[in-house]
């Protein structure tokens, strides 16, 4: 068995391919919730009456952030691994926000300067530069876009992250700060059913709901770089069955809002799917999932975070300019088509050239470069 005290970062080289395909699956599972059930306001019609035969697997992708949640725990502990605090805060920085800010942009110019009125957000100029921070739900102001919410959620968990970096990162303190929050997690979602603890800023410190997911990460990369040692296996078990909670209570919260006809997706399917993801993510962790690097995969890994960013402006311009003219699966493919180009555009064009010029320059190979490749797995 390999050190618990030293990762085996000498055995990855390079990308992890599995991470990239995985990460484009969850972003098409997103846009597929959003195109065929979310989005009525977009089609001017219930979407799930438009697809009824896929209605029922389409709005199981709103928990294709639940494994973007997994995926960032397990990357942003590979990525803090022998790194400090500038260089972890300089790398989140420099993946997050390029792309987000070309979509802000993106987003303020298509409602201030069309006609187009469709997931509107109805922001001031001020609110939309506050927006550029990333912390607009600190400051009570609605998100632009509404997929902004995964992101706070995302920086809320690099903060907690950089209280591991300071103080150091080893196996037993991982395993320390994973197993103590993962605790609290379970506690303020406990005491929160009991109707003893109903503290909101607890809430948005601990994220009782989205806790599990990067935990379960963060102990799937340590079974990867460690072996199978079993109590981050208990983690990532405590973490499934805390997982399931969480997610059948966001479907729910979709189904009370816009009733089961227009949400059709039972307990069973949701329990199906964490229980998918959870088992595919411990098959990369184990090595038995592992594909071979390649430009195409890395490609559909660069374009994911700009496909999630970006298909809800893609959706406004093209759905209902096409509607009515084109079947509904044909808008949906058009649609859907012309997100993943965009964004590939975004990716190739505009993000990797902002990336390398805020990247520092590195002048030697360290042991943890490998880590460094992989970084940009870790966001939607």
């Amino acid at each position: 068995m390999h050190s618990p005290n030293r990762p085996k970062h000498a055995r990855e080289n390079g990308r992890l391919a599995e991470l990239d395909l995985l990460r484009f699956v969850a972003a098409l599972a997103v846009v597929a919730f959003h195109y065929l059930v979310a989005f009525a306001s977009v089609w001017g019609d219930r979407p799930a009456e438009l697809f009824p035969a896929l209605a029922p697997f389409a709005g199981l992708g709103i928990l294709g952030v639940e494994l973007f949640f997994i995926i960032s725990g397990f990357v942003i502990l590979m990525t803090v691994w022998g790194r400090g605090l500038g260089a972890f805060a300089r790398s989140r920085l420099v993946r997050l926000y390029p792309a987000y800010w070309l979509s802000l942009g993106a987003v303020a110019a298509l409602y201030g300067l069309t006609g187009i009125k469709v997931l509107d957000p109805k922001l001031s100029p001020g609110e939309y530069l506050v927006n550029a921070t990333m912390f607009q739900r600190l400051f009570k102001i609605t998100d632009a876009s509404g997929v902004y919410w995964s992101l706070w959620a995302e920086l809320r968990f690099y903060l907690l992250m950089a209280i591991l970096v300071i103080i150091g990162v080893t196996y037993g303190r991982v395993l320390a700060f994973a197993g103590l929050w993962l605790a609290a997690a379970l506690a303020v979602k406990v005491l929160g059913y009991a109707g003893i603890l109903d503290n909101p800023v607890l809430d948005e410190i601990v994220m009782p709901d989205y806790a599990p997911y990067f935990v379960a990460g963060m102990s799937l990369y340590l079974v990867r770089q460690h072996g199978s040692s079993w109590l981050p296996w208990l983690y990532v078990a405590a973490a499934y069955g805390m997982s399931i909670d969480s997610a059948l209570a966001r479907v729910h919260r979709r189904i009370d809002a816009a009733g089961f006809k227009n949400m059709p997706v039972t307990d069973t399917s949701v329990i199906i799917t964490i229980t998918v993801i959870f088992a595919v993510m411990a098959l990369a962790a184990l090595g038995v999932l592992r594909l071979k690097p390649s430009k195409t995969l890395t490609a559909l890994g660069g374009t994911t975070y700009p496909l999630y960013l970006f298909h809800g402006v893609v959706a406004a311009v093209l759905i209902p300019a096409l509607t009515g003219d084109l079947p509904p699966w044909a808008v949906a493919v058009i649609a859907t088509l012309t997100a993943i180009l965009l964004s590939y555009l975004v990716y190739s064009f505009a993000e990797r050239p902002i990336q390398r010029l805020l990247k520092p320059r590195r002048t030697t190979q360290t042991p943890t470069a490998p880590a460094v490749q992989v970084e940009k797995a870790s966001v939607p």
